[in-house]
């Protein structure tokens, strides 16, 4: 597996609070992640670190073998790296077909272009719209993104996530809010651009359900720190990770 992303001794403070204390992590491509935590384990924060949001205190972060600690979000989402956001991050008042059109254009380099211009860019129409497809949205098109239902604004998400084409996709909390069929819903699509798109998933998740159905691979984060990381079996039966949980979630 190629290594995508790799993070060493990376710390974040917010006071006299450690988020993040001295974390290191390599992150293959093609093999779907979870990160799992109790609350305050600093799960979010790793992710805006990874992504851009936050820089690191200290410590160093490379994707692809190129040092991007202190690159810039819309720097780091042209070279390959995307994410969805844990609270409900779309354009509301925007069509569904807009919402995908705004980071379709961007990676064109047409940031700029007006929607009442879109005839001049139907190559971008297009490939908004097979994204559409790809989450079953197409019908949805020219809706408004804020009338949709939660769980079609989750995947709505998702696929302005996966617009700009990126290599490597973080997903904070994918099944936040749903019904047990939305949630199938996501979970399925999930699995599906992970095995048929060159894009490689990272998720955070509470939900132990969905962490392990879905994932390759889980880092167990506590405390700022990575507690354990391996396979779904493999994590199950670690005493420690079991500690955390209390052993309810996990015994299943």
């Amino acid at each position: 597996m190629t290594e995508f992303l790799k993070i060493e001794g990376i710390a974040k403070r917010f006071g006299d609070f450690a988020a993040i204390n001295g974390v290191s992590l390599t992150l293959p491509a093609d093999r779907l992640t979870a990160i799992i935590g109790p609350n305050g384990a600093g799960k979010t924060t790793l992710i805006n670190l990874a992504t851009g949001a936050l820089f690191p205190d200290s410590g160093t972060i490379h994707f692809k073998g190129e040092a991007i600690t202190r690159l810039a979000i819309h720097r780091r989402i042209h070279k390959g790296l995307s994410r969805s956001f844990q609270i409900m991050n779309i354009f509301a008042r925007l069509s569904v077909l807009q919402n995908i059109l705004v980071p379709v254009l961007s990676r064109r380099g047409r940031a700029g272009m007006p929607f009442s211009k879109m005839e001049r860019e139907q190559e971008a129409v297009t490939e908004a719209r097979r994204i559409l497809g790809e989450i079953g949205l197409l019908d949805e098109q020219n809706d408004a993104a804020g009338e949709l239902s939660h769980g079609d604004q989750r995947l709505l998400e998702l696929g302005i996530a996966i617009a700009p084409a990126p290599e490597l996709c973080f997903l904070d909390e994918p099944s936040s809010g749903l019904t047990p069929v939305e949630r199938a819903r996501v979970l399925g699509l999930i699995r599906k651009l992970s095995a048929a798109r060159h894009t490689t998933f990272v998720i955070v998740e509470h939900d132990m359900d969905v962490v392990f159905s879905l994932a390759d691979w889980i880092v167990v984060m506590n405390r700022g720190q990575v507690l354990a990381e391996g396979p779904p079996a493999e994590i199950r039966e670690n005493r420690a990770v079991r500690e955390i949980y209390l052993g309810e979630e996990l015994t299943a």
